[in-house]
């Protein structure tokens, strides 16, 4: 996959830069519950986006995400950006109806290399099926774009993302690594062929295989990204419930374990891993894998909790769209610990 390279991107990571969990948990928790009866989902849930009913058959999914540059490929940066941010409205069950791009830009940069993040941002909005309606640009010493997006879904299929039932089977719809992956190349300690496979499965959207779950039982679902597959999987057990998984079966790109073999991990990798070691009991001698699991995801895959009866069958139709995936384990009644990792 040939690049169009842009020395106007300092690279920072994508997803990688979000704020740890454990300091949004903090400042969210000094905001009183707001009560409104058409109020579905908020921020007091950790859930993918906010949902507002309009009536009975209508709710709204609002939601934003934007970061600095992951990729030095400004077309790319665009469509990875606005995949991740597209990618909460699919991760609530629902389609997209409009977006807006966000856009921080120093003005001693060239508008050229803006111009082709942002026809990145419009081809992507354009296959979610939404339309861009417009944004707001401010100047900034450091590039960063998103989009906010607005969705819809019906008030009583929204997909949440603590809502998962003992017993339930774990599907991941797109492989782990994007972070280690795309860190390292940037640093030049990554291989071409590893890169270009993280870039397929970022610039993927979640439509393909929301649509695919409408077809099913869904009890829980998340999307996968900065708090990493250990970090969204604690909020989705939330402390109701505890999940197993079965560290041999969770899909990876190639090149991320050696990656983390060598070392070559994420600031907020470590982030999610000092936030969520009292939560995680690992019975695997793994230090590599481990990173994997709490590698921050840029555009990551859906996460969905499914009764064991349905699991296999839809498996079978999300590994028709050509990704790995995989079932990565299974929810648990409460135990000691919110998660153990098992070979």
């Amino acid at each position: 996959m040939e690049q169009e390279l842009s020395n106007e991107l300092f690279i920072c990571g994508g997803c990688n830069a979000k704020i740890g969990p454990g300091v949004l948990g903090d400042l969210l928790s000094q905001f009183p519950k707001q009560e409104n009866p058409n109020f579905l989902v908020g921020f007091d849930s950790s859930d993918d986006a906010a949902v507002f009913r309009i009536d009975a058959e209508t709710a709204m999914i609002q939601t934003l995400d934007f970061f600095p540059a992951m990729v030095a490929d400004a077309s790319l940066f665009g469509e990875i950006a606005a995949a991740n941010a597209l990618s909460d409205v699919f991760a609530m069950g629902g389609e997209v109806l409009t977006a807006m791009n966000i856009v921080c830009w120093p003005e001693t940069k060239s508008t050229d290399t803006l111009g082709k993040i942002l026809a990145g941002g419009f081809k992507k909005v354009q296959e979610a099926g939404g339309v861009l309606v417009g944004g707001h640009s401010i100047h900034d010493p450091q590039p960063k774009y998103g989009l906010s997006v607005l969705g819809r879904v019906h008030p009583d299929r929204i997909y949440r993302n603590d809502t998962c039932v003992p017993g339930d089977v774990l599907l991941l719809t797109k492989p782990l690594g994007t972070g280690i992956i795309t860190t390292a190349y940037s640093a030049g300690e990554m291989a071409q062929e590893a890169f270009n496979q993280a870039v397929v499965s970022m610039t993927t959207l979640n439509r393909y295989a929301a649509e695919v779950l409408k077809k099913y039982t869904i009890h829980s679902c998340t999307d996968i990204t900065g708090f990493g597959l250990l970090g969204h999987l604690s909020e989705m057990v939330s402390n109701r419930c505890s999940a197993t998984v079965y560290a041999d079966s969770v899909p990876c790109l190639s090149g991320a374990y050696q990656g983390a073999k060598e070392f070559l991990i994420t600031a907020g990798g470590q982030r999610n891993r000092n936030h969520l070691e009292a939560d995680v009991d690992f019975q695997i001698d793994d230090y590599a894998l481990e990173e994997i699991l709490f590698d921050p995801q840029t555009s990551g895959g859906l996460l969905v909790s499914v009764p064991v009866e349905e699991a296999a069958a839809l498996l079978a139709e999300i590994e028709a769209l050509g990704l790995p995936c995989g079932i990565i384990g299974e929810v648990t009644e409460k135990d000691a610990k919110k998660i153990i990792v098992v070979h």
